[in-house]
């Protein structure tokens, strides 16, 4: 399982003119899953995410998780995207090859799961359309882009 993590100002994603999902301050995820991946997965990604320590404290120094604000009493979230072009192996030709993204029977399942353990970790997450043609807007704050597989990696599903 693979994750882009961007810390944001803002951001929404639409489907087709109309927001499904919007939040402002906190964590723009997209999130790709592989082939072969589980339930650990995204647990360990969810749980990455809630902690990871990528917002300024009073010092300006990266050392504040979504987990801090909550426990300070700032509002942030998670928006996350489902995005299976993250696992495109584009190493041959000029054609990305995406046989190690799962099938949508298996990623939409974990896709959801994901979902419910950031919720679970009393962090407000939003989502976009599983499966649909979605335009995402945003504003990263930093700019600060992270990416994050989990332990197995989508590199054992791609090669």
């Amino acid at each position: 399982m693979r994750a882009v993590v961007q810390r944001v100002v803002d951001a929404s994603v639409s489907v087709e003119g109309i927001v499904r999902g919007s939040i402002g301050r906190g964590l723009l995820v997209y999130l790709g899953v592989a082939r072969g991946d589980g339930k650990e997965d995204a647990e360990y990604l969810a749980e990455k995410i809630g902690n990871i320590r990528i917002f300024e404290d009073p010092q300006g120094k990266m050392n504040l998780s979504l987990k801090d604000l909550l426990g300070q009493g700032i509002r942030a979230g998670v928006l996350a995207v489902s995005q299976f072009t993250l696992l495109a192996d584009a190493r041959k030709g000029r054609r990305p090859y995406y046989g190690g993204a799962a099938d949508p029977a298996e990623a939409e399942p974990l896709y959801q799961y994901f979902i419910e353990r950031i919720r679970g970790q009393g962090l407000a997450c939003e989502s976009g359309v599983f499966q649909a043609r979605m335009e995402v807007t945003y504003t990263n704050s930093g700019p600060v882009t992270i990416l994050l597989d989990s332990p197995a990696g989508p590199a054992a599903a791609t090669g």
